[in-house]
């Protein structure tokens, strides 16, 4: 895939707890075909680490997101490891940038992609994009993304929120994006936590027109 045809949709995650919506979304992403440009918070690491086991090193990305990718939320380390060794294995489809390298690619607005997604968004992060305070590779790819009036969709986690974080996803909304808070729907008919965390995924998906089968669709029936 040249760069003349590659255009991603840019994942960030940040450091809030759920990093199993992050690898369900990428997942989904691959499974349709999409380009992904993934950049990982340093905060992101220590919560992956602790949720899942799962290190995040600059140096050994590849190996350690087909780890990730390949664990599901219920806890089996190898439940997605087939379609994530094929999706991985397929050229071009995932760039890695570090957090700290503020001159990649999804860093200026000329740099073409699908998007931006955030997820899980810690409201530490809502509050820095929200500022445009730019202060990671992470933060500055979704005020470029918002200047250049392309999707982008923040899955804010975190419960209660205060008064300040209302204030800036507000302003998030303003400004054009999709504030997507992390929450599960029952009526798809969950058995399992992936059931729920697919569920979140899929809609982070609707929401920049990605299809999927990640959720049974309400249909106007019981």
């Amino acid at each position: 895939m040249s760069d003349t045809e590659r255009v991603p949709l840019v994942v960030g995650v940040s450091g809030a707890s759920g990093t199993p919506y992050a690898a369900a979304v990428l997942r989904g992403l691959l499974a349709a075909g999409a380009a992904v440009d993934l950049v990982v918070s340093r905060a992101s690491r220590l919560t992956l680490l602790d949720e899942t086991g799962v290190s995040f090193r600059d140096a050994h990305w590849r190996d350690d997101l087909r780890a990730w990718l390949s664990r599901g939320a219920d806890g089996a380390p190898d439940t997605f490891a087939p379609r994530v060794d094929t999706w991985l294995g397929a050229g071009d489809r995932v760039r890695y940038w570090p957090a700290g390298d503020l001159a990649a690619g999804p860093s200026s607005g000329s740099y073409r992609t699908r998007g931006m997604v955030i997820v899980p968004a810690s409201t530490a992060c809502v509050a820095g994009v929200a500022l445009g305070l730019s202060k990671d590779l992470l933060q500055r790819a979704a005020s470029v993304t918002l200047k250049e009036r392309r999707p982008l969709v923040v899955a804010v986690r975190e419960t209660p929120l205060s008064g300040p974080t209302l204030r800036q996803l507000v302003a998030l909304d303003e400004a054009g994006a999709v504030v997507l808070p992390v929450s599960p729907g029952f009526y798809a008919g969950a058995d399992h936590i992936q059931d729920l965390v697919d569920f979140v995924a899929g809609r982070v998906l609707d929401a920049v027109g990605v299809p999927h089968d990640l959720y049974r669709r309400w249909r106007g029936q019981l």
